[in-house]
């Protein structure tokens, strides 16, 4: 069995993923010690759209497909409300993820940012 999950992204990682032929996510940066996908794509698209997408930048929501067994020694955390579902996969683990990835991180949407300030 599978997993698909979803993860929010702005124009500079995107264009890292894009580097790696869409197989891998980008290692964390220091400040950034977890790694975030979440369990749905209207919470992606709310991160990406509401996010990602400021300041004249474009918001993505990028899917992936891992075995369900990978998440099994991870706790899905709930952020806000019930609909707002996610894994914090420590910044050490995401080359297990990625080596983990079921064929190619694909791109599902994209938000501009609003023309006007909001």
């Amino acid at each position: 069995m599978t997993t698909t999950l979803f993860r929010p992204t702005g124009e500079e990682e995107l264009a890292l993923i894009a580097g790696t032929g869409f197989r891998a996510f980008p290692p964390r940066l220091p400040e950034q010690p977890i790694f975030h996908p979440v369990t749905t794509l209207a919470y992606a698209e709310q991160i990406a759209r509401d996010w990602n997408a400021r300041d004249g930048k474009k918001g993505f929501v990028t899917r992936f497909v891992l075995p369900q067994g990978f998440l099994q020694k991870y706790e899905p955390k709930i952020v806000g409300s019930s609909a707002h579902q996610e894994y914090w996969i420590p910044a050490d683990d995401l080359p297990l993820l990625n080596a983990a990835i079921i064929g190619l991180i694909e791109v599902v949407a994209e938000f501009a940012a609003y023309p006007f300030p909001r």
